[in-house]
């Protein structure tokens, strides 16, 4: 059937290009998780902007001028392919991201996303009007059924085998079939009648009630998805693709709920409120914060219920066909608003990750109204429910501040300095950390405040490049990609220059005011704001003879750092001997293949060393995995390598090269 192939074929593509263009323009604003939130804030409002196009032109015109508009805005669209940004969008360093991002991806995919948005729920009037009587909701879960196989088949299919290059110019040859193919329905949609009212039973109009009820389940449901994504990203495990799961199970509930026959409120409500009160519980119980299974267990499955429960909502409270087009317009709002309030509003009004426990709140508040039409059980479990959320979600709030000496949230993610230790004793110490992450270490004791910690003491890769250099007669250059608390500021020496890189204005405001590395160092200190490669592209040589690459964390991969290229750019600005040093320390990912495969592309020799946590004497030391290239052999050798046990770095035949057009997660996780 035509429609359902136009529907099928318009929300493949709608999620194909979202990571696509996303990969495309990860490396223009560092590389980060919060350049795909910004991304999904843009997707989510031009979803809505594609939803009131449908309604506006199927209540406000005639279906033979509706057909003539959109055939020439599918012409219009066609004519802007391929998609990929050009280079002048390409920021300098200094933009503010948010506004940047969005202005770019409406230049780039605005058009085409604006009418791929606009498919389902015109496809489903075209329907309503050629087979009166019949469920046009059933084809929005065909919708959500094609955009869930391309949300599964990007980063197993796609990614992995094709180049962006590949990627761009397939889909846009399946837009342009997408194109002929709405073209033809549309023009075949307003043949059967001259006046589409008189074809659609007349039913009275929605009560405004009945449309917040909808605009505040659907928002509920979008800021679930993204609150329960940060919290499992950031406070629970940093694992690629991770992200992959709630966008899935969000999905999912869509399917089940407007598929027909799964969802009975009457029975489910239960469910909704024993999960809550699971996920409220693992809020507060700090015994189990680390228990990774359990976590993503509970809040992966309480994301799923809760979200059945409000999509299962809109299906059950939708209204007859003849407002088909309203009812999908307010639910895109809904899911715009949520987007909005936790990838823009939270980061601005918060210093923590306080949505999750807020977004409960609303789904207990909606599941209490919903029991409010129940039995006696229903409404007074309701109420405890909604009362036992809400303490949770405070209490969670005012224990993320515990032993927290500064916190600050921005575009790129929640930064807090914690304290350690015993106040004026040898172990007092403060930490940087971004969601689960160490960012680095320093102890506050006035004879150890100096000393070199975690990722960065003498015993590490970076450590023993550094001392290695250091032997050589003469003031250093060293270049760090990555400030996090200044650590490797404390190597410096009267003469010598440290030139840090960090894409994050609120790391170098923490580093500066609760740390001392940078202002205790006896070398000149430089500090670059911005992307470090595009700063690096624009600056002329800067004869390093280190330069550190530190800007690996987890899932949080920068790959446009680790990439041909990107080396290319390093040996550039370090001197014939001087050695880049990749910290590539990962719980999942296996770096060090991709980092030798760059090495061997560009003709140099790479080394790593692997340092082990600290036990017996030393519990201090922390494990790091540093991966050292340079074209000069004999750089690295010396007694400093030896005595951390360097070993030749591994490189795999298998491995295809990283660079700017490829890159696979896939094949490196551990």
């Amino acid at each position: 059937m035509l429609h359902a192939a136009v529907i099928a074929l318009s929300s493949l593509l709608l999620f194909l290009v979202q990571p696509l263009i996303a990969r495309l323009i990860l490396p223009w604003f560092g590389g980060g998780a919060a350049v795909w939130t910004t991304c999904m804030l843009f997707f989510q409002s031009l979803l809505l902007a594609g939803y009131a196009y449908a309604h506006a032109s199927n209540a406000k015109l005639a279906p033979r001028r509706q057909v003539i508009l959109h055939i020439a805005l599918l012409a219009a669209a066609a004519a802007t392919l391929p998609i990929a940004p050009s280079e002048r969008w390409k920021p300098l360093g200094d933009e503010e991201p948010i506004t940047a991002i969005l202005i770019l991806l409406a230049a780039a995919v605005g058009l085409p996303y604006l009418l791929l948005s606009a498919t389902s729920p015109l496809v489903q009037a075209w329907f309503a009007r050629a087979r009166p009587g019949a469920n046009p909701y059933r084809l929005f879960a065909l919708s959500n059924v094609a955009s869930l196989a391309a949300l599964i088949a990007y980063p197993l299919v796609v990614e992995p085998f094709l180049s962006n290059g590949e990627q761009v110019a397939g889909w846009s040859w399946l837009f342009g079939l997408f194109a002929l193919l709405c073209a033809a329905l549309a023009w075949r949609s307003a043949a059967p009648a001259a006046d589409h009212a008189a074809v659609l039973p007349d039913a009275p109009a929605p009560k405004r009630s009945e449309v917040l009820h909808w605009l505040a389940l659907s928002a509920t449901g979008s800021a679930m998805l993204l609150a329960v994504t940060n919290h499992v990203t950031q406070n629970v495990a940093a694992i690629p693709l991770l992200w992959l799961a709630p966008l899935t199970l969000y999905l999912v509930t869509f399917i089940l709920a407007f598929g027909g026959g799964f969802y009975r409120s009457e029975v489910f409500w239960s469910f909704c409120l024993a999960w809550l009160m699971g996920m409220a519980w693992l809020l507060v119980d700090i015994d189990y914060q680390f228990e990774l299974p359990l976590q993503l267990g509970v809040f992966l499955s309480g994301l799923f219920v809760t979200c059945l429960f409000c999509h299962g909502e809109l299906y059950r409270l939708r209204p007859p066909p003849r407002h088909l087009t309203m009812f999908y317009l307010v639910v895109s709002a809904g899911g715009a608003l949520g987007g909005l309030l936790v990838a823009v509003v939270a980061p601005l009004a918060f210093n923590g990750y306080y949505e999750l426990g807020l977004s409960m709140i609303a789904v207990a508040f909606l599941a209490a109204l919903r029991c409010a039409t129940l039995y006696e059980v229903a409404r007074n479990m309701s109420l405890a429910v909604l009362m036992g959320v809400t303490g949770a979600a405070i209490y969670d709030g005012l224990r993320f501040q515990e032993d927290v000496r500064l916190a600050s949230r921005n575009f790129y993610g929640v930064l807090r300095v914690k304290e350690y230790g015993t106040p004026g004793g040898a172990d007092h110490s403060r930490r940087l950390l971004h969601g689960v992450i160490m960012h680095g270490e320093q102890y506050l004791h006035p004879e150890r405040r100096g000393m070199a910690t975690s990722y960065y003491q003498h015993s590490s890769g970076i450590g023993a490049a550094l001392l290695a250099r250091g032997d050589r007669p003469g003031p250093m250059r060293v270049g760090v990609i990555g400030l996090g608390t200044g650590t490797l500021a404390a190597y410096g020496r009267t003469g010598d220059t440290y030139r840090f890189y960090d894409i994050n204005p609120r790391v170098i405001d923490v580093a500066s005011r609760a740390f001392t590395y940078l202002a205790d160092s006896d070398a000149k200190i430089e500090i670059e704001l911005g992307d470090a490669r595009l700063s690096l592209e624009h600056e002329p040589p800067q004869d390093f003879d280190v330069l550190a690459v530190d800007a690996f964390s987890s899932d949080a991969i920068p790959v446009h750092l680790i990439t041909r290229e990107a080396l290319a750019l390093y040996l550039r600005h370090v001197k014939p001997e001087g050695i880049v040093a990749f910290h590539v320390s990962n719980r999942f990912l296996e770096l060090v293949p991709v980092v030798a495969r760059l090495a061997l592309e560009n003709k140099a020799h790479a080394v790593a060393v692997f340092e082990g946590s600290g036990s017996g004497e030393d519990e201090s030391r922390t494990q790091s995995d540093w991966v050292l290239v340079s074209r000069d052999p004999n750089a690295l050798q010396g007694k400093q390598f030896e005595a951390v046990g360097a070993e030749p770095a591994e490189d795999r035949e298998a491995l295809r090269t990283w660079t700017d057009d490829y890159s696979n997660l896939i094949q490196i996780l551990k």
